[in-house]
């Protein structure tokens, strides 16, 4: 089994970033900047981890209308990044317009396109929160609905919470990536996540990646943090 991990890199500085790129880059499959790290070290934060050898997964969950979209996702394409997000909920024709950018891009650099992820229903969200936009509140008839038009606009992955895997499993093509965050080994303090599983349990529901920050970079020994989990896959 591949290593399916990716950390979350949720941290203020280039420097603690680069820390933990350092220690944890031989026990994890890459890392994910956010708009903490971005908004702080910008662009050059994501050379210097690329310049390890590490693979980047961007979120920045893009969400404009399709030409800046579209833009934006060839920024992040030359950036040599292998992951990226935009927000489904930015429809069809901005979806559109984020694969055939990062497609097209990619071809002229020479080099395989990043995975643009369609994010459905932040982890954050429940059906609470989603009535107080003006939407149904079941969350799982949200993730499905908005996961069958970024499947419809060309996108080959999607951003869910571990408790919607199981269900686009059984209605989305078989080659869709699912990257899963939400992720929490149990023996965290609670937080703003609502939609969680263990890693394990995320695995076996069909997730192909796993976006995990707390459980490893808050831990003591984030090294230790990150091996215990990955060990805790096959055991």
């Amino acid at each position: 089994m591949r290593n399916p991990i990716f950390v979350a890199l949720d941290v203020p500085s280039k420097e603690a970033a680069l820390d933990l790129v350092r220690d944890l880059a031989p026990v994890v499959a890459g890392f994910k900047i956010g708009s903490e790290l971005f908004t702080s070290a910008g662009p050059e934060i994501t050379r210097a981890i690329r310049a390890t050898g590490a693979s980047v997964f961007l979120d920045l969950k893009f969400h404009d209308i399709p030409n800046t979209v579209a833009k934006a996702v060839a920024a992040a394409t030359r950036l040599d990044v292998q992951m990226l997000t935009i927000h489904t909920s930015g429809g069809l024709e901005m979806m559109r317009a984020a694969e055939n950018s990062a497609q097209e891009t990619s071809r002229q650099a020479g080099r395989p396109a990043p995975l643009v992820l369609g994010v459905t229903v932040l982890t954050s969200m429940d059906g609470g929160t989603l009535s107080e936009l003006g939407w149904k509140p079941d969350v799982g008839k949200q993730v499905e609905r908005l996961a069958e038009l970024a499947v419809r606009a060309g996108l080959r992955g999607l951003v869910c919470s571990p408790l919607e895997i199981a269900r686009l499993r059984q209605i989305l093509p078989e080659a869709i990536e699912l990257v899963t965050p939400g992720i929490r080994t149990g023996t965290e303090k609670a937080d703003d996540q609502k939609r969680t599983l263990t890693p394990r349990q995320a695995i076996e529901a069909g997730a192909n990646w796993l976006v995990i920050g707390r459980p490893i970079y808050a831990a003591p020994n984030p090294r230790a943090a990150a091996e215990a989990i990955e060990k805790s896959l096959t055991t």
